[in-house]
């Protein structure tokens, strides 16, 4: 039997309460940024085109990739998400980019990687990548292409975007068949020797489990220390709250990784 890709794929419609649980975002989000304003640092001439970091220590920095589907949001929805990290030492950087339409993936993910190389400049330490959603999919491009990234941290990613072509999404998307494995970073090189771990919230959709699994399986088999991790009882937009409590697993798997990386 075929899978309803529509439903599968639309988040939103899936979970009832996504709309509160996005407000909450904001809101939580430029509380902490009253208590700790970050310094803001620009990768380009756009207006997206800057990161806010939320220093708290040296040494490798942790940048979180917001989601959106690559056509909503911006960093301002995820200082929060910084705090459980800040809380441990660790410094984070959120970058906002240019949405479709507007732009093509392929566009963001060449910004994204504009946004490395600025924080790089700027933090002189590796960056460990993570981001939720089209973010860990941005994460894992990121992590593929730059070689000061040695690790990468996808919650709820995206790898393979071909399944996307049939869905509402795609009016914004605009992507064709070729366009979507030109993005889909499950079809490239695997960055050998480094590390990948993708999680997603046990309570998504058969498609979102698939997607984090196959990545870790085709990568895993060509050289690249990875893990594969279901977070009990959490939607696809609850799978990330773990990111404000530095008590969490998640925020101490994040850790582990920027030690590694010192």
């Amino acid at each position: 039997m075929s899978l309803d890709l529509e439903k599968q794929y639309n988040n939103r419609a899936r979970v009832p309460d996504s709309a509160a649980i996005i407000a909450s975002w904001a809101r939580d989000a430029a509380a902490y940024r009253e208590i700790k304003p970050p310094r803001m640092i620009a990768y380009g001439d756009g207006e997206r085109h800057s990161i806010d970091l939320f220093e708290a220590g040296e040494g490798p920095v942790v940048m979180y990739i917001h989601g959106g589907y690559w056509q909503a949001l911006d960093k301002s929805f995820h200082s929060i998400h910084a705090r459980g990290l800040n809380q441990l030492g660790i410094t984070v950087a959120v970058p906002s980019y240019d949405l479709c339409p507007a732009v093509a993936i392929g566009d963001i993910i060449r910004q994204l990687r504009h946004a490395c190389i600025s924080l790089h400049e700027a933090v002189r330490a590796p960056i460990i990548a993570s981001g939720h959603s089209a973010g860990g999919h941005l994460a894992v491009c990121m992590l593929a292409s730059e070689d000061y990234v040695p690790a990468a941290y996808s919650i709820s990613g995206l790898f393979e975007l071909s399944p996307l072509i049939e869905t509402s999404l795609n009016e914004k998307l605009q992507l064709t068949p070729e366009r979507a494995t030109a993005y889909s970073p499950i079809f490239w090189p695997a960055p050998e020797g480094k590390t990948l771990d993708a999680v997603v919230g046990a309570d998504e959709s058969s498609e979102f489990l698939r997607q984090s699994a196959a990545i870790v399986t085709a990568w895993g088999e060509d050289g690249v220390n990875t893990r594969y991790e279901e977070i009990d009882g959490a939607n696809h937009f609850t799978v990330i709250a773990p990111l404000v409590d530095p008590s969490s697993a998640m925020c101490e798997r994040l850790k582990q990784l920027v030690d590694a990386a010192r």
